[in-house]
């Protein structure tokens, strides 16, 4: 058959009648061959078709979906000025509530504010609200919602834990859309201040202060975020297993794509784990990193570090050469290596390399021989031969005789001359101690000078004794009485830290580290309650493993100020050095940013060359997310709820779109 014939006999084949003579008249080995080409005709042109669509269209996200986290532990408020004490309340409450401001990576911007100004050299902070900000029940944000916020949080009866962050702030109404802060002195810090998260007035302007914590509206709450509260499911004991979060219509920002939210929670991690691997859970955060099939592990960065804090006030940290010995065989990339498996950075100060983008990072390196070096420098040795270093010190009498005495005399040398004395009754048999030089005491020294007339009598030449105490007689007093002693300091100490797995492990990398430069090191741990309530606000340890929490406008005077030592305060190495406290008094006060970095390197020169702890590394902290999850990505936040700083891009379904 020509191919002409082949295209008429094909035209005649799209009739009913056509296609039945067409294959009547067809051989077997025709109709294959028919059939073959219909079957490669359809495809290529399905083919072509669906690679035309591709080509020209686009993937978008779509609105719609459920998203479904899960938690260890359980909600008790939804309430941003309660939250920030729990991870699980402060995650729920970041897509609740809108903040006056908020961070875009390391830059503060505007949120429910529509600007704000600096006067009075950093003592008034002036804020104007957006005219288009709501409520979720349709009540406008106002100046009085601020206001109340603020004065509630510093309410001692309501117990706040923001309150001491907003101490000594006054705020006054402006208008209904702007209010100013006023400060009683310059504060560059207040910034992260506006971060604040108002509640309404309409709901708990009648709730009595001491009833704050109590009220209903903490797990009722009326939201100003991208999202608002649905529904709370609790168990038979009361308990609350779920939250569900849906759109909130009156937010004012960028809609979310995703529908709906919901927070699983679980006693334990196990519980946890188990949901995960039945499908159950769409992202929950990790402690240790892994692979798990199906999730991507998106990595955090946080203002945090993990450091030992030496307490300066024991003996064997006093000296500068311990702590740098101790500093210089410190592995961190071991440490680094073994505990996070390197998800996070190494650290050589609380000043992190984000704070300061440093072009040359500065560094302490780790070095053992060099480390025994410095100890041995300083007069440790291993005496013993058991691998700890010791050295012999001569400790001082707490009293010396230094002055002349003579009949007549009075007073504490006299009464010490008389104690002497009195330990030889063949000398002194009255054993009187009156403070008063009488004949009995010149008696008594005339004695013991004629006892001791080798060396107190014949170097000058005489042969009975004067009964006066002068040069060769306090010599021999002050060797027989108040003898200088031997004693041995050795290099052991304990570190105590909290039962936590990545805790535990590093203090056990650090003990096998410090054995090799010669010191003894006790491990203690602590239920991290107990670790905070009896351990660290007490100063009860030696050294101290533990972690501290910056903010994205780092303040280092709670942490390094000479103010803060002693018990209750967060200086943990109770480190005293003048020429600190002055820059951590200026940086606060700093707003030009060149001249604040400054501030931040001096902060940094002065701990890492007095080296009052060792700071260790910045963990990162990791999240796990459904790969079926779009849009999320990982960025520099300042607490683990900031995870959903940008929420609102994130998407679960799609659609195409042309081009």
């Amino acid at each position: 058959m020509s191919f002409k014939n082949f295209l008429l006999a094909l035209r005649k084949v799209f009739t009913l009648s056509g296609l039945e003579f067409f294959l009547k008249s067809q051989s077997k080995v025709e109709k294959v061959f028919f059939f073959l080409f219909l079957f490669c005709f359809f495809l290529s042109f399905s083919f072509l078709a669906l690679n035309f669509y591709l080509k020209h269209t686009q993937l978008q996200p779509k609105e719609g979906g459920i998203f479904i986290e899960g938690m260890v532990g359980f909600p008790n408020y939804l309430n941003p000025i309660y939250s920030i004490a729990s991870d699980v309340d402060d995650s729920i409450t970041n897509l609740l509530f809108s903040g006056l401001m908020k961070f875009e990576g390391k830059n503060l911007v505007p949120d429910l504010l529509e600007n704000y100004k600096i006067l009075e050299e950093g003592k008034v902070f002036e804020i104007t609200l957006k005219e288009n900000v709501f409520w979720d029940d349709g009540h406008k944000i106002t100046s009085d919602d601020i206001i109340f916020t603020v004065k509630a949080i510093q309410n001692p009866e309501v117990k706040s834990p923001l309150r001491t962050a907003w101490l000594g702030v006054d705020v006054e109404k402006i208008s209904e859309n702007s209010l100013k802060f006023v400060l009683k002195n310059p504060s560059y810090v207040f910034l992260e201040n506006l971060t604040l998260k108002p509640i309404p007035k309409h709901l708990f302007e009648n709730v009595p202060p001491a009833n704050f914590s109590l009220s209903v509206f903490n797990l009722k709450p009326v939201s100003s975020g991208p999202y608002r509260l649905k529904r709370i499911e609790r168990d038979k004991e009361g308990k609350i297993i779920l939250v569900e979060l849906e759109k909130n219509e009156h937010y004012f920002g960028k809609k979310p794509y995703i529908q709906s939210v919901i927070f699983k929670f679980f006693d334990n991690e196990e519980k946890l784990l188990e949901a995960v691997a039945k499908k159950e859970i769409d992202a929950f955060s990790l402690k240790e990193y892994e692979d798990i099939p199906g999730f991507e592990v998106l990595s955090y960065k946080l203002p945090r570090y993990f450091g030992v804090f030496l307490n300066l006030e024991k003996e064997i940290f006093s000296e500068k050469e311990v702590r740098e010995a101790l500093t210089l065989a410190t592995d961190k990339k071991e440490i680094l290596r073994k505990v996070v498996l390197n998800k996070g950075e190494i650290i050589n100060s609380p000043v992190l390399p984000e704070f300061l983008e440093q072009k040359e990072e500065k560094k302490i390196t780790f070095d053992v021989e060099k480390a025994k070096e410095i100890l041995e420098k300083a007069g440790y040795k291993d005496l013993d031969e058991n691998g700890t270093l010791e050295k012999v010190i001569i400790k001082e009498p707490s009293f010396q005789f230094k002055n002349d005495l003579a009949l007549g005399a009075k007073g504490k040398e006299v009464e010490e001359l008389q104690r002497c004395l009195s330990k030889d009754p063949e000398i002194y048999p009255e054993g009187e101690i009156t403070g008063y030089f009488g004949n009995k005491t010149k008696e008594a020294v005339i004695k013991f000078q004629e006892k001791y007339k080798e060396e107190i009598l014949e170097p000058i030449g005489l042969k009975k004794g004067t009964g006066e105490v002068k040069k060769k007689t306090r010599e021999k007093l002050n060797q027989i009485c108040f003898e200088k002693k031997e004693e041995k300091k050795f290099l052991k100490f304990s570190l105590v830290t909290g039962e936590d797995p990545i805790l535990q492990k590093t203090a056990q990398i650090l003990k096998n580290q410090w054995e090799k430069a010669g010191f003894e090191v006790e491990i203690k741990t602590y239920k991290i309650e107990d670790l905070k309530r009896e351990v660290i606000t007490k100063k009860d340890y030696d050294a101290l493993l533990f972690g501290q929490i910056l903010g994205k406008i780092p303040d280092f005077f709670p942490f390094w100020h000479s103010t803060q030592i002693g018990e209750n305060g967060l200086n943990l190495s109770n480190y005293q050095n003048k020429n600190l406290d002055k820059v951590l008094e200026e940086q606060r006060q700093e707003f030009d940013e060149e001249k604040r970095k400054e501030k931040l390197e001096k902060i940094e020169k002065i701990l890492m060359e007095d080296y009052p702890a060792i700071f260790l590394y910045n963990p990162d902290y990791l999240y796990a997310v459904s790969q079926k999850v779009k849009g999320k990505k990982s960025y520099f936040i300042s607490l683990p709820s900031e995870r959903f700083l940008y929420f609102q891009n994130w998407y679960i379904m799609e659609k195409r779109v042309w081009k």
